[in-house]
């Protein structure tokens, strides 16, 4: 595996400890090699101690000598920037040389962890030096990370210059969230069982809300967000695919073929309200507290402008129009500087048609709900009514909870080892498509130029759960957000 970006937060985060940890649990062949692309000047020995250092730092499983050792014999590093005709040949050399002293046989994943800008630079010198050719007996595959596009139409152009070198079966757009296990568990909970499937519909569904909170600011990203913001950055993307896995039909198989027609077919139902004012919102942190910090505003973060129009929390209704979905609203929000982080499926049941107790007897009795919980503790609660021990017949909401770390010995894999073994396997079941990725700007699209026209985001302070922009949003519908 060749990894463009080597020195970046991504690489050292996630990539690396996730390549050591898939060693730890024997999941990578004996002459497994890693490749670094950069512009250092640094030897292979000064880039395994970068390795050493990130995989001690962030890994999941415990360090083991002599899995390391093992592993650090197929370390290598190319120096260059990607205009660099010398070090791409260098790269190709490269490649060579582990081909025939480790053994890997010709098949090479190229990892782009850098900015999207810079894909059609890496893309093109892969072809000029013929790192991107392939053969019966052998493999070259990218690895894409998101954002797949700033809109459609960028979409479109970033998927013109892939597929130009690489065959579809061979591009990998990685979106970190469906390798979650959670996220997976949401096909396991609803084919698995036969008591979900039955009412996951709209006899027995009132809507669903999405939800992806995170305390912290935009931190050392104003590069990247500013401009782009929540909706492009988080709902085009991971809660657009948590939705289409949410309402998909049952596949054939779990194959990745099938998953692709099915949430291809949610994506091409989706239909947008018409009265965009009424069903989206958008705001902006201001200054408040958060941890019990103090904590600065958006536009008083490092390398924001004072004037930014940029939102930081985002919220859309969303339609479906299948026999199983009509009239069942889709609540999608995502932001940052909200109460807690946590993201969220939950899926909220219609009111029993008669309810045969005094109006006193269940004034605490919400709506039923399914609440998946993707992060951070991954598990399942279940809402539903109970009558409170004593004489009277009082109900009220009670909750069945199953938690992962309470359940399962062993601690789930993190999205990236999950991801990446798949790219090594060539099994994409958890990466989108580019017909995926153009379908999920066609329904954002519109909802981003149309917030373009009219004015600045409202504002909520840091702490809080958004803007009441939102609040309001739910209320016209008669319905309230959930506070996880």
């Amino acid at each position: 595996m060749v990894i463009f970006g080597v020195t970046g937060d991504l690489s050292r985060k996630k990539l690396m400890p996730a390549v050591y940890d898939l060693a730890n649990r024997g999941l990578l062949p004996p002459g497994f090699s890693l490749v670094g692309f950069a512009r250092r000047d640094w030897a292979d020995q000064d880039f395994a101690q970068i390795v050493h250092d990130a995989v001690k730092e962030h890994s999941r499983t415990d360090f083991r000598e002599e899995v390391w050792q093992q592993l650090a014999e197929g370390f290598r590093f190319v120096p260059g920037d990607f205009s660099d005709d010398f070090a791409f040949e260098n790269l190709r050399q490269t490649i060579h040389d582990l081909d025939r002293v480790r053994g890997t046989g010709g098949n090479t994943a190229f990892y782009l962890s850098i900015p999207p800008r810079f894909f059609s630079d890496v893309i093109g010198q892969l072809k000029e030096h013929g790192l991107a050719e392939q053969n019966a007996e052998s493999w070259r595959r990218v690895v894409v990370e998101k954002p797949f596009g700033s809109d459609l139409k960028t979409a479109r152009e970033l998927n013109t210059v892939i597929s130009e070198v690489f065959p579809p079966g061979s591009v990998f757009r990685i979106d970190h969230y469906l390798g979650k296990e959670t996220v997976q568990n949401i096909l396991a909970m609803r084919f698995a069982n036969a008591m979900f499937e039955p009412i996951w519909n709209s006899n027995y569904v009132d809507h669903v809300q999405i939800t992806m909170a995170e305390d912290i600011g935009i931190g050392g990203r104003a590069g990247y967000y500013d401009g782009i913001g929540a909706a492009r950055d988080v709902i085009q993307n991971h809660l657009l695919q948590l939705m289409a896995l949410i309402a998909m039909e049952e596949p054939t198989s779990f194959d990745a073929k099938h998953l692709r027609i099915e949430k291809q077919k949610v994506l091409e139902a989706v239909v947008l309200p018409r009265r965009l004012d009424l069903a989206t919102a958008r705001g902006q942190y201001t200054e408040g507290w958060a941890g019990g910090h103090k904590v600065n505003g958006y536009t008083q973060e490092a390398d924001i402008p004072r004037g930014s129009r940029t939102e930081t929390f985002a919220a859309i209704r969303l339609d479906i129009e299948t026999r199983r979905w009509a009239n069942v609203p889709f609540y999608l929000r995502t932001g940052k500087r909200l109460g807690r982080r946590v993201t969220e499926v939950a899926v909220v049941f219609k009111r029993a048609p008669h309810l045969p107790f005094t109006a006193t007897s269940t004034e605490e009795l919400t709506h039923n709900a399914l609440v998946i919980r993707v992060q951070p503790d991954e598990g399942v609660t279940i809402r539903f009514g109970a009558k409170v021990p004593g004489t009277a017949m009082e109900i009220r909401d009670v909750n069945m909870d199953f938690a992962y770390g309470g359940t399962f010995t062993e601690s789930s894999p993190e999205a990236y080892e999950r991801l990446i073994l798949d790219v090594l396997l060539g099994e994409p079941p958890l990466f989108p498509r580019h017909e995926e990725v153009e379908l999920s700007w066609k329904i954002l699209d519109p909802i981003v130029q149309y917030w373009a026209k009219h004015g600045a985001p409202d504002t909520y302070p840091s702490g809080t759960w958004g803007p009441e922009s939102a609040e309001r949003m739910l209320a016209r519908d008669g319905r309230i957000w959930r506070r996880p």
